[in-house]
């Protein structure tokens, strides 16, 4: 008589497998949206299940919130874009972040609170302690895996963003000098950082990236 197969049930004692959360910065025109989609799709070929999302963004409320933040019709102070930025921070974690990786997903987000740092502190001149504190307010011990600053040159980074012909957002029409600062912040918490933050040479080319940030992710 054939026996029915069932399905194996994981024992009361076993654990799902950790995800991992890795993030993507840079300035705008580094490249993050092509190796973000490079590395989720060689996981996803390992069998890994993949979320990619983005900040501010990945939920309905972040992304109206990134509507505001990004529209070129309206200013807003540096505290009022800061507070946004963690708002959207904050509903993204609770909701899609935590929850993924609970669930054993690998979590790939272009931007989070190392944007933060360095747009709005480094560049703004946010003062860096209060970011630190609304970071452990809003996120505490929750850190990405790994951190990929893909570094580019802000003269380079914006002959590329005008080669897309692209509609520009409130932060992409600031001066070269806020870019340039930008960077600088960028580097400056790689170097505080090195556990997680990996720095990839942005003017190589994009297959030269990718195995770079491919060898750093089969560490994890």
């Amino acid at each position: 008589m054939n026996e029915q197969k069932q399905q194996r049930q994981p024992a009361p004692h076993e654990k799902i497998a950790p995800g991992q959360f890795i993030t993507f910065d840079g300035i705008d025109g580094a490249g993050k949206s092509t190796q973000i989609e490079l590395l989720a799709n060689a996981l996803r070929q390992q069998g890994k299940t993949v979320h990619v999302t983005r900040e501010p963004g990945g939920t309905v409320i972040s992304e109206k919130i990134r509507e505001l933040l990004l529209s070129t019709e309206q200013q807003m102070t540096t505290m009022t874009e800061l507070l946004l930025m963690f708002a959207a921070r904050a509903e993204h974690i609770q909701t899609v972040l935590k929850p993924k990786v609970a669930a054993g997903d690998w979590v790939i987000c272009s931007r989070f609170t190392d944007a933060t740092m360095a747009y709005q502190g480094y560049a703004r001149g946010a003062d860096l302690a209060v970011i630190t504190q609304l970071a452990a307010l809003v996120h505490d011990d929750f850190q990405p895996s790994l951190s990929f600053l893909l570094d580019l040159p802000a003269e380079a980074a914006a002959v590329r963003r005008q080669h897309r012909g692209e509609a520009i957002d409130r932060f992409e029409a600031e001066a070269l000098s806020f870019m340039q600062r930008v960077r600088d912040g960028y580097l400056a918490i790689a170097h505080a950082h090195p556990e997680r933050c990996v720095v990839v040479d942005a003017t190589q080319s994009v297959e030269q990236m990718a195995a770079v940030i491919s060898q750093a992710v089969s560490r994890l």
